[in-house]
């Protein structure tokens, strides 16, 4: 599944490059979707426009992805940020684990015999 990238994520992520160019905008895009999919698919479910710390973690780790794509230096980017995806992966589970016991919790309160 291709993440849609908005104009504010890429003038965002070219901001940070100091890309001040249109020229590359498509591929911009490109790379920042895929950095989006490898990054769920390493760590968990995150919203790459949202606020929450996880969002906004995931948001640090899929702009780096993509500067080291960009850079074509993507072989070193996992052992290079190794700590900050186990990090991402065990807030997003641990997240998920928090939800799910507090709609277990409110549903046998609300409606368990």
């Amino acid at each position: 599944m291709i993440t849609t990238i908005t104009p504010e994520i890429l003038q965002e992520f070219k901001d940070r490059m100091h890309i001040s160019h249109d020229g590359e905008d498509p591929n911009l895009k490109r790379l920042l979707s895929f950095s989006v999919v490898a990054i769920q698919g390493d760590c968990g479910p995150f919203d790459i426009k949202g606020e929450s710390h996880i969002d906004l973690q995931a948001k640090e780790l899929v702009f780096e992805r993509t500067r080291y794509v960009y850079n074509d230096a993507l072989e070193y980017f996992k052992n290079n940020f190794a700590e900050d995806i186990t990090g991402l992966g065990l807030d997003i589970e641990f997240q998920r684990m928090s939800d799910e016991a507090t709609t277990t919790t409110t549903t046998t309160t609300d409606g368990g015999v």
